[in-house]
């Protein structure tokens, strides 16, 4: 391989023994091993993090089973690609060669053009191996996902990545004769979140300003950086989930680590106000009913001011959430009562509480025999106030946190005296 290529490629695995990470794929007995020993090649979908062997194990499939490698990407790839390769494959079919299609960031082929593949992968004339970093559930018709095997690829170790790092400065194919500091080799791989190629890049550009690589050559190498978010995917939802737990948990700390994330990754502020918002009603609640106001608040803030200057509006709600007391008593009870008149669509009004601003209506019986609250407080508790067949009906229980505990007595109360006039 010429050495003109760059570090990553150069040192690309010969073999599944020189593969760094996913031996849960490439270890005796394990799926990609038993493929190739078998020669059983089937359609597969890589789902895994920038970096960890998509494009590396692909190849390795291809050239260890004598297939025909063609790659393309979904980014700038269309219905037409599809069918040149089709017709390549059909040629190396008549040689007795299969062809493997290396589809890379497959989830950005639309609907159609996923369709197109189908009936080639069907045949097996293609054996199809698509890459992404999106959750295949989502991302992947169902027709095309029935015919691949979805293999998930984990993040490598900073351990790994060291090790690889380590092996680049000592292979002929790498960068032999440069010297590294241990320190910034292992700032380097814990700096690149499991990303191999994006280590070994770093390592070439900090090799290419100095033969000696110091923590401060690496730091430059790796530039500004962000913490890793996909905006639109699985990452992002984990993300809102993990903030969305922390504070119901009541964990401050973990909050404002897991907001930084998302805003650090670019999340959309407004997109985060609204979940908070959301976190004050569904998890908080009466228990205290200002964080409500507080979450609203800092939504108004994050709109008003904007990043970076609204998103200290967005911590303070958090923080406040995480330590205030729980209640999802409002939640459940509004659950109920939705489940409860979707059984119940065809429940009249009672007579009493018809609104009744006719004459005509009055005559029917609408409103007559209404108790007043402040002219007969006794006729009021008397009086009933849902369909018959929903007297007993209970939605909302108060529970002992914050501000519920303060009124559990006085519903308890209002209660019994609507059971007993």
């Amino acid at each position: 391989m010429t050495t003109f290529a760059p570090l990553a490629e150069r040192m690309r695995p010969q073999t599944l023994e020189e593969v760094v990470g996913q031996s849960h794929l490439t270890g005796a007995g394990k799926p990609l091993r038993l493929m190739l020993e078998r020669q059983a090649l089937s359609s597969l979908i890589f789902w895994g993090a920038p970096g960890c062997g998509k494009t590396t194990l692909a190849r390795l499939i291809s050239s260890l089973s004598g297939a025909q490698f063609v790659g393309l990407s979904a980014v700038s790839a269309g219905i037409k690609d599809v069918r040149d390769v089709v017709g390549h494959a059909e040629t190396a079919k008549s040689y007795g060669q299969r062809t493997v299609l290396f589809l890379d960031e497959i989830h950005r082929f639309n609907k159609a053009q996923q369709d197109a593949l189908l009936p080639h992968v069907e045949s097996g004339l293609l054996i199809l191996i698509g890459a992404t970093t999106e959750n295949p559930s989502f991302e992947v018709n169902p027709a095309l996902r029935s015919r691949t095997r979805i293999l998930k690829l984990e993040p490598i170790s900073p351990d790994q990545i060291l090790g690889l790092l380590h092996r680049a400065l000592t292979d002929p194919r790498g960068l032999q004769g440069i010297q590294a500091e241990p320190d910034a080799l292992e700032a380097l791989a814990k700096a690149v979140d499991g990303d191999a190629r994006r280590a070994l890049t770093a390592l070439e550009v900090a090799a290419q300003a100095s033969d000696k690589i110091d923590l401060e050559g690496i730091r430059e190498a790796l530039g500004a950086q962000t913490p890793a978010m996909d905006k639109n995917g699985e990452d992002f939802y984990n993300l809102i989930s993990a903030l969305h737990k922390s504070v119901r948990a009541s964990h401050v700390d973990a909050s404002l680590y897991w907001l930084a994330r998302m805003i650090a990754g670019g999340a959309d502020s407004l997109y985060v106000a609204r979940r908070i918002v959301r976190m004050a009603s569904e998890d908080i609640g009466l228990a205290d009913p200002v964080a409500l106001r507080l979450a609203i608040a800092a939504r108004d803030s994050a709109e008003f001011l904007g990043s970076p200057e609204g998103d200290l509006a967005l911590a303070q709600a958090v923080v406040y959430l995480a330590l205030a007391p729980k209640s999802n008593s409002v939640y459940n009870a509004w659950k109920a009562a939705l489940e409860t008149a979707g059984q119940h669509t065809g429940a009249s009004v009672p007579l009493h509480l018809r609104n009744a601003p006719t004459s005509y209506m009055k005559n029917l019986g609408y409103g007559r025999g209404y108790a007043y609250y402040f002219d007969d407080p006794q006729g009021s508790f008397k009086q009933s106030y849902l369909p018959p067949e929903l007297e007993s009906a209970e939605f909302y229980q108060a529970t002992g946190e914050g501000w519920e505990e303060k009124v559990k007595a006085r519903l308890e109360g209002l209660r019994k005296k609507f059971q007993t006039g």
